[in-house]
């Protein structure tokens, strides 16, 4: 059987997903890697780890299918920062979409006028997670590292260099680097100049349809025929709107893993400055605009073992979990959470803020609290939708992916807050699959993006009643953070503690 294979390159495992010709997926693997902090507010791995990932993927799909793919085609977290010599080895670990060090470059650039205008410019929030911003943080602190340093790369361009010796990237990564023009699909001068690096020092921009053909001999990868189109492939965000048929019009795609995002396909940017929304590229004709926040799953995790004491999750502790809240009303008898627990990107994007539980009294359980951080994360994610909206993005319907979507109370939740029809098109792997759908559109195999159909999908409908309570619930929710960023900011500083904003 023909099939293609799709490679999702993630913060914390790399995942090979291959699919039939019909993109169902018929096999999957998944390598894991360690992120490190050597110190507070470092977000680091060794991407030499997630080389041999990728290779042990590839591999072991390669294996069990008994031939070798017709396509590969790969996806990728955003945001990762490698500083690497000419031999394309990094100097340095690389630095997570998570890594918050460069946290006062970010401020710095957005208090001078500038960042804003390089944010209407690349798409690209001004923040500690952008490239941009790590380049310039790099500059300052690491002045050796800098000098000694070739290109600066994501975790795609070193496997892409591994493959092929050849430095390129692809236009959806490069728009979210903070350093590419969104619409002229270049290297911004502008945002060069902040970073004080020469357009020399970054990889050939390229299509996200652009392939290669697979080189002979690659140590570890000796399954893979050689002559196999490797498609570069596009973001892990960008491709989840495609592998979940988000990308039409009023479709918004929706994803919590440990983190969250809310992104919807359109035609052309738009910006919200306040709330600073991104808008990255899929191709060249679709953009994908959104927000992004910190705290997904990583808060429930958090309520489960810090709270609860639940010491090694397994899957049996999560259930009982949803069961406990599922008995209890809108708002959690009162009580409100803030889930800014590693800080928070939109619409906030602050990484002194912290998490917050409000209204707590006697009269509240540990199951209230649980309902508190379901909830709360929900909220967060209701405030980006506010921001898009508010950008002229219409959401009609939200398409629903990633591990949360096991839990039949958090995704009623999650309807109940944003009052959108959900439509959960699959459990998981919405990346891996979207990349095999362009893949097939990059080589021919399809004239457009196929869509999934959405006929037997599962959908959630809102309660109306409950939204209502909800939005009654939700203006407490938005007051929370004005009212409270001086006394968290005060409370940071004390604390003696550079922010770990964004650690996994």
């Amino acid at each position: 059987m023909e099939y293609i294979l799709g490679i999702d390159i993630g913060t914390g495992s790399t995942k090979g997903v291959a699919v039939d010709l019909q993109y169902k997926p018929i096999g999957r693997s998944q390598s894991f890697y360690p992120t490190t902090s050597s110190e507070p507010g470092y977000s680091e791995q060794n991407p030499l780890l997630i080389w041999e990932a990728c290779c042990k993927v590839i591999t072991e799909q390669i294996n069990l299918r008994g031939r070798s793919p017709k396509i590969i085609s790969l996806s990728c977290a955003m945001h990762s920062l490698i500083a690497v010599d000419s031999g394309g080895e990094a100097i340095i670990p690389m630095m997570t979409w998570a890594d918050n060090r460069a946290a006062n470059f970010a401020d710095q650039l957005l208090s001078q006028g500038s960042g804003i205008e390089i944010y209407l410019k690349t798409g690209t929030p001004v923040h500690a997670m952008s490239p941009l911003c790590k380049i310039g943080w790099i500059r300052s602190h690491l002045p050796e590292v800098f000098s000694r340093t070739e290109k600066f790369i994501s975790i795609k361009e070193y496997i892409w260099f591994k493959l092929f010796g050849v430095f390129e990237i692809d236009h959806s990564v490069a728009s979210c680097t903070g350093l590419m023009e969104l619409d002229n699909l270049c290297w911004h001068p502008a945002a060069l100049n902040a970073a004080g690096i020469q357009e020399e020092q970054l990889s050939r921009l390229v299509s996200t349809a652009f392939y290669r053909a697979f080189p002979e001999a690659i140590p570890g990868m000796e399954a893979v025929k050689a002559g196999v189109p490797v498609v570069i492939g596009a973001t892990d965000g960008c491709l989840a709107n495609l592998g979940t048929g988000a990308i039409a019009p009023g479709i918004g795609a929706l994803t919590i893993g440990t983190s969250g995002a809310l992104r919807v396909s359109a035609e052309c940017s738009r910006f919200n400055k306040e709330a600073m929304t991104f808008s990255y590229r899929l191709d060249e004709k679709i953009y994908i605009n959104g927000g992004p926040v910190n705290n997904g799953g990583i808060a429930l995790k958090w309520q489960l073992k810090n709270i609860l004491g639940t010491s090694q999750l397994r899957e049996e502790d999560y259930e009982t979990a949803f069961r406990s809240v599922s008995n209890l009303g809108p708002g959690a008898d009162g009580l409100l959470f803030l889930p800014y627990l590693q800080g928070e990107r939109a619409p906030v994007w602050d990484a002194r803020s912290c998490g917050v539980f409000f209204g707590l009294n006697l009269s509240h359980t540990s199951d209230h609290m649980t309902r508190a951080v379901i909830e709360g994360i929900c909220f967060a994610l209701e405030d980006v939708l506010n921001a898009l909206e508010r950008s002229g993005q219409q959401v009609d319907r939200i398409h629903v992916s990633g591990g949360f979507v096991a839990s039949a109370v958090w995704l009623q939740i999650l309807a109940d807050i944003t009052g959108k029809e959900l439509v959960l098109i699959s459990v998981d792997d919405a990346s891996a699959i979207g990349a095999t759908i362009l893949a097939a559109k990059a080589i021919g195999l399809e004239s457009d993006y196929p869509m999934p159909n959405i006929k037997e999908a599962t959908r959630i409908y809102p309660e109306k009643q409950t939204h209502k309570k909800y939005m009654e619930i939700f203006e407490i929710y938005v007051a929370l953070y004005p009212a409270l960023k001086e006394q968290m900011h005060r409370l940071h500083k004390l604390s003696n503690n550079p922010s770990s904003a964004g650690l996994l």
